[in-house]
């Protein structure tokens, strides 16, 4: 596209790139100055629920005391 046409019609041609995802060559003089491309996706925030799934580690009985009943009475 020649940049006076370009520049003309700037804002319906960059919407038209965004929309379509077709990038577009803009010319001066028959020569390449610029070439105009479609934003590149953005990403997906992720949330912080769950990011630490799959990173911990059971070891031993997690159903007994982690000590006895005797160390227990002598933390007091």
């Amino acid at each position: 596209m020649p940049i006076s046409k370009f520049k003309a019609t700037c804002l319906a041609t960059l919407e038209r790139v965004r929309r379509t995802g077709r990038p577009l060559r803009v010319t001066r003089f028959g020569k390449p100055v610029a070439d105009v491309v479609p934003p590149a996706p953005e990403p997906q925030a992720r949330s912080w629920l769950g990011s630490l799934r799959g990173t911990a580690r059971i070891e031993g009985d997690i159903t007994r005391p982690s000590s006895e009943l005797v160390d227990w009475d002598a933390t007091r």
